[in-house]
């Protein structure tokens, strides 16, 4: 939000400057994020001085150009080549001299310099209107009074305005602050706490009244619960034609184009007192009547841009009696605003039900100055008020009469809010015992009426306009930020309690496993939880009825929650590579959220993303790209640091992997992982291998709370490595080889292990070699080869007679 410095000095006289005032709103609660100069002739007319024109003689070298003499008050005219039809001799003329600075129509800069024209020394420049900004005509210079004295400053001559503007980043809770006069009542309440009364400057309407009762338009509110308060009024005879300077001053500070004397005029009281307002041309309201009302869903409305929307039913619109005209304080309608033809215009000013104009600027994507200020909640008692401002504004700048009574519909009065605060919660939450006489000030410095005091605490009014103010513990940050955060002094004694927490807290098994995985190289991401439904198009296991669905989504690519982390985490890979970042590890922990007939589910995940290779390229290193059984090992090692062992191996069938395996303890899944198909990698421009993993992670926490720790001494004696090569049919999986070896030998065979492989030449069709290793170890003796030769007769017999192996 933009806050004009100038414009905060007519509600209050600032003792400080910009930079001062900034520091003051910042502690405040109203950050300041930056503080920009505004000139209204962009570079303040620097280095413009008034000239007189001596000699005015043909250039000897062009037709068109005039070799002029202008004396700039220095005492030595300069010679200036200019080519305007109108310049001549006694003029007085705006010269821009050597080193000045011209911004053209689109604000870039340009600089005067020494130079040669057609052969001829110019060294300066007389400009036209349009060159310096002061108006929009190209036809030649710009020729000033001759009373002017030479060598005189143009921005001295011209009223040249210099702002400060302050860039404000509001909290969406201060709807009280998105005015000028909002400001200036919290820098009130901050000087107050410096021992500066400072009084707050309101613009008077005291001298409003009806001109004449000749043109009324009856108001006709349907539903008051969506419009409380409405009000609106005529003027007749007015002109629509650009706004004064000082009126386009003000608004183009803060960022707004000015538009006309009417549309200017509410855009200027909206940001001056925070209540938005909107005029019709009285001319295109059939019937002369106002009806705020609903319409059918599905009903055409073209707006102010020219799109053609269609309403929905909760919509609250502005009609007259054939036609919508406006939807309700969000935007206008093309038939319905003013334009240079208009002479009569209907002027609305009121408070409409927050949620209702929030929906609605959401459902058509809409959001404008009139909606942000609606939305959040603006004060329902100035609505009158405002009126009259923007009615006598309007005849100073625009002309025409006041031609009916303000018509007020306000059936249910909106009551200021009433709190009770007591002394305790306050010191408590503060943390510093405040004086009761320091607290009252600020609140009176709040405009918070104090009712009633006891012992305990104190009865009181919260004014309408602060409709964030609801709670004692509202109140109580109020006077802290008043008051000042950096005022409450720190103590002396530190007080803390240690809680007893199982060390298979979520929170604890999740941090020891993101630091394993990003000792491993992987990068954690988290990905927003809404997304897009046309998920449910590329795996069956994402259905559309299991959607968890926004009722008031901000876009339709937001519109539901996620019920798999394997998508968002597909844009992130897919944001990577295509800025060049291919190689990448990335996990994340997640929420995925279903809704069943039962009601809707929450469950926890974790994921891994593997694509390109494993480490980063190095003279040192191989290109190794990460595979199938490198996220395999990644993944035991997330179970070996859990504790969780005894799973199981078994193949999954996923329409999202190409090929894939889950593991599995008991009954619990616990991870499915494989490659991604590329059928769904192509739907995010992904052309390299994606490898993915899927964690329940709560499962993962109940089993590793299930799993009891032991201690397992060191063995004292030697282990044994032994090694077979075997041929294999090709069908035959290595994981057989492992359960018969473990089978076979379970007291002394301690791990089995594949380190070879081959298929090709020299070998029988269908069949393959594997190399396997066996390590054999005895807790309490050495081991002799007679003993290892007789196991590993066993498991050769066995190999032989259930896998029909051979020894090569």
């Amino acid at each position: 939000m933009k806050i004009s410095y100038n414009w905060l000095k007519q509600f209050i006289k600032l003792p400080n400057n910009p930079e001062e005032t900034g520091h003051l709103l910042t502690d405040l609660g109203l950050e300041v994020e930056g503080i920009h100069n505004f000139q209204s002739v962009k570079g303040g007319l620097q280095g413009i001085v008034t000239g007189h024109v001596l000699i005015c003689e043909p250039h000897p070298n062009a037709d068109r150009l005039q070799l002029c003499k202008v004396d700039i008050g220095n005492g030595e005219p300069l010679q200036i080549v200019c080519g305007a039809p109108n310049i001549g001799v006694g003029q007085k003329v705006p010269v821009a001299t050597i080193g000045t600075t011209l911004y053209d129509e689109k604000g870039e800069a340009w600089e005067i310099k020494k130079g040669k024209i057609r052969g001829e020394e110019s060294l300066g420049m007389v400009c036209s209107e349009s060159e310096l900004g002061l108006g929009s005509s190209h036809d030649g210079i710009m020729v000033l009074k001759d009373d002017l004295i030479p060598g005189t400053p143009v921005s001295e001559i011209f009223n040249i305005e210099n702002d400060y503007v302050f860039e404000i980043g509001l909290t969406p809770n201060r709807s009280d602050a998105m005015s000028h006069w909002g400001v200036a009542r919290d820098l009130k309440a901050g000087y107050q706490q410096q021992n500066l009364s400072l009084e707050i400057i309101t613009p008077s309407v005291s001298a409003f009244n009806i001109d004449s009762r000749s043109f009324r338009i009856p108001i006709n509110v349907e539903d008051s619960s969506l419009a409380p308060r409405y009000c609106g009024m005529t003027i007749s005879g007015i002109k629509v034609i650009d706004s004064p300077k000082w009126l386009q001053n003000r608004l183009k500070a803060i960022g707004i184009n000015p538009k006309n004397t009417i549309v200017d005029a509410t855009n200027y009281v909206m940001h001056e007192l925070g209540q938005p307002l909107h005029a019709f041309d009285a001319d295109k309201i059939s019937g002369n009547e106002i009806h705020v009302k609903t319409l059918k869903t599905g009903t055409k409305f073209i707006t102010l841009d020219g799109v053609a929307r269609e309403l929905h039913e909760e919509d609250l619109m502005i009609c007259d009696i054939e036609k919508p005209l406006c939807i309700a304080g969000v935007f206008g309608g093309l038939n319905s605003g003013v334009s240079q033809q208009t002479t009569k215009i209907f002027i609305e000013s009121a408070y409409f039900n927050p949620v209702s104009i929030r929906k609605t600027a959401k459902r058509h994507g809409l959001n404008t100055d009139a909606s942000f200020r609606f939305e959040r909640g603006i004060d329902p008692n100035i609505t009158g008020y405002a009126l009259k401002r923007v009615a006598l504004l309007i005849k100073e700048i625009a002309g025409g009469e006041i031609t009916s009574d303000v018509e007020d519909l306000y059936s249910n009065k909106i009551e200021d809010f009433q709190v009770f605060l007591t002394f305790e919660k306050v010191n408590k939450l503060i943390g510093q015992n405040l004086a009761e006489e320091t607290i009252k000030s600020i609140l009176a410095s709040l405009e918070i009426r104090v009712n009633n005091v006891t012992e305990t605490g104190m009865g009181l009014t919260i004014p309408s306009y602060r409709v964030d103010v609801k709670r004692e513990a509202d109140v109580i940050e109020e006077i802290l930020r008043v008051y000042g955060y950096n005022n409450i002094e720190f103590g002396t004694k530190f007080n803390a309690s240690v809680s007893n927490s199982s060390k298979f807290e979520d929170y604890k098994l999740q941090n020891h496993i993101a630091n394993q995985l990003v000792g491993q190289g992987f990068y954690e991401t988290m990905a927003n939880s809404l997304t897009t439904p046309v998920y449910e198009k590329l795996s069956e296991q994402v259905r559309e009825e299991n959607y968890v669905r926004m009722l008031n989504p901000l876009s339709q690519d937001l519109s539901v929650l996620r019920q798999s982390l394997l998508f968002s985490g597909l844009e992130a890979v897919s944001y990577n590579i295509n800025r060049k970042r291919t190689d990448l590890k990335l996990f994340e922990f997640g929420k995925t959220y279903h809704q069943y007939e039962s009601g809707r589910t929450e469950n926890k995940h974790l994921s891994l993303f593997v694509s390109g290779n494993r480490f980063p390229e190095g003279w040192d290193t191989v290109s190794n790209p990460g595979n199938f059984f490198y996220l395999k090992g990644i993944i035991e090692c997330i179970f070996e640091r859990l504790g969780i062992d005894n799973t199981k191996t078994g193949a999954v069938k996923s329409d999202v992997f190409s090929e894939g395996l889950s593991i599995s303890e008991g009954k619990s899944k616990l991870v499915e992982f494989g490659v991604v198909k590329k059928s769904v990698l192509k739907h995010f421009s992904i052309t390299q291998e994606v490898l993915f993993a899927d964690f329940n992670w709560d499962l993962i926490i109940e089993t590793a709370k299930a799993k009891k720790p032991k201690f397992v001494a060191i063995p004292k004696f030697p282990s044994v490595r032994r090694d077979f090569a075997l041929l294999l049919d090709s069908a035959i999986q290595y994981q057989e080889i492992e359960n018969i070896a473990l089978q076979t030998e379970k007291k002394l065979l301690k791990s089995v292990n594949l380190f070879d492989v081959y298929q090709g030449k020299n070998l029988p069709k269908g069949k393959k070699s594997y190399a396997v290793s066996f390590k054999f170890q005895d807790e309490h003796s050495t081991l002799t080869d007679k003993q290892i030769d007789k196991i590993m007769k066993k498991l050769q017999q066995r190999f032989e007679k259930e896998l029909n192996a051979e020894l090569r």
